[in-house]
């Protein structure tokens, strides 16, 4: 729990943490990968330790200190048969994306994770790694936890996602490393393609054509060295802070900007965000850049269409900046928001309306409407990271206290988060 209080601005320099997504698919690869992976900017944040700890039990060497992980690769045929479960904690990535993995295994694996994982539905990529070949059982036909997974006989397919998802996507083409024949994806919008272009850093033959992404079985990884930049995700709690808090000017370093994950800058700007990017750098592989943002009277938008992939893990902080926006913000189209750590809909409007925010529920998405002084009350992030950050970025410009039950959840994701907070108010 978290006692919080309106500040009267923001200011400094702020080192943003590594890329979550990133940080999970280094250490993957690195571990089906033959020889010795470097990788710096690690986040050393709850669900990445779970992928490290996972990969540990199939027999992978990994040596972790704060933000630096060494991986020991001896490759895919290299894991060996886990003589414990495997726990996901809280990460939807680790569990679904070492189903893929495990895709090529023909040893025998279980998966299970915490109570927010157990209410996540896993047959978007059961079924269709159960249609290559993988012998997987669990809840409800395999839609959830505890998953028992058998793999080793896979074969190429070519799968349609009914969802534009980096984590089904990712897994199928995993699944497809060993596979006979090729494999291929094709999503409605394109993700998040950070498996893709780490694929290629790992050697890995990959195709793409719009938004269908092919890779050939029996292929093999080599170690690479991954420098893993700054998560937009994280940044995007001080982007919107620094713009809704009065009296705020934030230098974010190193925030990646892979094309896909930008969204988030592109509806800032189109709100009349006071918001800089100063020189791209790493542009061939994860392209990052420092950002800097000021205090801005903030235009209401439209959030929807090809837009949500690119930011669907930013929407709790773009619905907080709009209730601070004139106009009506109107958010549709991201009704996988229901199946992230929470209801991320239903969350978001009930613990912005115990604040005051004039805000409403749709079936995909949620009407907000702006400006809406905000007071402190109770709230809850309800064990989800970004709710957490969210709503205490919310406590910032709220007149009152506000009091953030489950608050240690942020540590899923920015485990500083507070501490960084507080020095930029102090600043």
């Amino acid at each position: 729990m978290k006692k919080l209080q309106s500040v009267n601005g923001l200011n400094g320099e702020i080192p943003i943490p590594g890329d979550k997504s990133i940080s999970h698919r280094s250490v993957m690869f690195g571990a089906i990968a033959n020889g010795t992976t470097n990788v710096t900017g690690f986040l050393p944040g709850d669900d990445c330790l779970s992928t490290i700890a996972c990969f540990k039990k199939l027999g992978v060497d990994i040596k972790q200190h704060e933000d630096s992980v060494i991986i020991e690769g001896k490759g895919i045929d290299g894991l060996v048969e886990p003589t414990e479960v495997l726990d996901v904690g809280n990460s939807g990535t680790t569990i679904r994306l070492m189903l893929g993995i495990l895709t090529n295994t023909p040893f025998h694996s279980v998966l299970i994770g915490d109570h927010s994982i157990g209410k996540r539905p896993m047959q978007r990529v059961t079924k269709p790694l159960q249609a290559m070949g993988a012998a997987i059982e669990g809840r409800a036909e395999a839609n959830f936890i505890p998953l028992s997974i058998r793999g080793g006989q896979a074969e190429g397919m070519a799968y349609t996602s009914p969802v534009a998802s980096a984590q089904v996507k990712s897994a199928i083409l995993l699944g497809g490393l060993q596979a006979s024949g090729t494999t291929t994806v094709t999503e409605p919008h394109k993700s998040r393609d950070h498996t893709e272009r780490m694929l290629k850093a790992f050697g890995v033959d990959v195709q793409v054509d719009g938004n269908t992404v092919s890779i050939r079985g029996g292929q093999s990884l080599r170690a690479t060295a991954i420098e893993v930049p700054g998560d937009i995700s994280s940044a995007a709690f001080f982007l919107v802070a620094g713009s809704i808090v009065p009296n705020s000017s934030l230098h974010l370093k190193k925030v990646g900007l892979n094309p896909t994950r930008t969204g988030i800058l592109d509806v800032l700007h189109n709100m009349g965000a006071c918001l800089e990017q100063l020189t791209v750098h790493g542009e061939e592989a994860e392209p990052f850049a420092d950002l800097t943002v000021k205090t801005a009277a903030l235009q209401a938008t439209e959030v929807s269409g090809e837009l949500i992939p690119r930011l669907i893990d930013e929407i709790p902080i773009i619905a907080l900046a709009a209730t601070q926006a004139t106009g009506t913000t109107v958010i549709k189209d991201a009704a996988e928001l229901k199946v992230k750590e929470t209801n991320r809909i239903d969350t978001v409007v009930q613990e912005l309306s115990k604040m005051g925010a004039n805000i409403e529920a749709t079936e995909d998405g949620m009407i907000i409407h702006g400006p809406t002084p905000l007071h402190g009350a109770n709230v809850d992030s309800h064990g989800d990271h970004r709710i957490g950050m969210m709503l205490a970025v919310a406590a910032s410009i709220a007149q009152g206290e506000t009091i953030l039950a489950n608050s240690e959840a942020v540590t899923v994701s920015y485990p500083k988060f507070f501490a960084e907070l507080e020095r930029l108010t102090q600043n």
